[in-house]
């Protein structure tokens, strides 16, 4: 990856945080904060979106590895209702901020919203692709929501969740239609409402 060289004129540690799971129709959305350490550097790192799911779990293991500390968290679905999404979404990412066993200096967020933090906070849009620690942390939510998804499979297995993700393709719409919600869907989101509402087109 071309990672872009950014001068933030910080005397301390730096944090990237990234989240996966904002679109999708079902579950959690998880958000990862990663300080990486300068003497272990990761080679590979990439927007999770970018890289297979092999090379995911990979570095996921690597970063747990290396990275000075890392925490993940995430807004459950009853929080996303209940908020919306963007406000779960920046609410994990806090989370994740104040699980780090470390205090960083500087937070860089991937995207141009941020959560409320009590250090300094920058948005980096597309910073998965330029920051290294952007990258780490949306390894981390990426790979830990997928292994959600192939966890709750087991559980709801009607739905394909291990194939689509939770987002809404056309296989996941026909078992929404076919069997319902169930209970990790998320109800204010549209395609989910619609079947809960009984206005399915």
């Amino acid at each position: 990856m071309q990672q872009v060289a950014l001068q933030w004129g910080v005397n301390g540690l730096i944090a990237g945080v990234d989240e996966a799971g904002r679109g999708p129709l079902a579950g959690p959305v998880v958000a990862a904060a990663v300080i990486l350490d300068d003497l272990h550097p990761i080679k590979g790192l990439a927007d999770s979106k970018k890289l297979t799911a092999r090379r995911r779990d990979l570095l996921y293991d690597e970063i747990r590895a290396k990275a000075l500390c890392c925490a993940v968290a995430q807004a459950s679905v009853q929080e996303i209702d209940a908020l919306n999404i963007l406000q779960a979404t920046l609410l994990a990412m806090r989370r994740a901020v104040e699980g780090l066993r470390l205090a960083p200096k500087l937070v860089l967020v991937d995207g141009n919203r941020l959560p409320v933090l009590p250090m300094r906070t920058e948005a980096i849009v597309k910073g998965d692709a330029l920051v290294a620690a952007i990258s780490a942390a949306s390894i981390l939510a990426k790979v830990t929501r997928d292994r959600w998804c192939l966890e709750v499979d087991q559980q709801y297995p009607a739905y394909g969740f291990s194939r689509h993700k939770g987002y809404g393709t056309a296989l996941h719409l026909a078992a929404l239609q076919a069997h319902g919600a169930c209970p990790e869907h998320r109800t204010t989101f549209r395609p989910v409402t619609e079947v809960l509402c009984g206005v399915w087109p």
